[in-house]
């Protein structure tokens, strides 16, 4: 029979391997900032490059023809949709000369230009 016997002197210790830390020096710290923000400059370059033909020319839109009136005094926006359209609802008159010219809450101003579609005027 044979036996296998071990000593501690066999046992070779490695010599012990100093721990090192990863510092960034100043120039590192720029360089990689340069890296990380590439992708956000050529992010933004294609935005602004590629935002331009967002705008709108109007070329395709058909132009509102439509006619003046100037407000006088004592005038209403039900008397002006009663004068104006006399076999049309004023409700539906009001609301559209009110958004015609971006009118809130109905009032109005003597010498005041109002807008009036084409299919209520005279």
């Amino acid at each position: 029979m044979s036996s296998i016997s071990f000593s501690t002197a066999a046992v070779i210790s490695a010599p012990a391997r100093p721990a090192t830390r990863l510092r960034l020096t100043g120039r590192g710290r720029r360089v990689l900032l340069a890296v990380a923000s590439v992708p956000l400059a050529l992010g933004i370059t294609f935005a602004a490059i590629s935002g331009g033909s967002a705008i709108a020319s109007g070329a395709d839109t058909a132009a509102a023809s439509v006619e003046t009136l100037t407000v006088m005094p004592g005038d209403t926006l039900w008397s002006i949709a009663t004068q104006i359209a006399p076999s049309s609802d004023p409700r539906d008159v009001i609301s559209e000369i009110s958004r015609m010219n971006l009118l809130r809450g109905g009032e109005l101003q003597i010498g005041q230009e109002l807008a009036i579609p084409a299919q209520f005027a005279n």
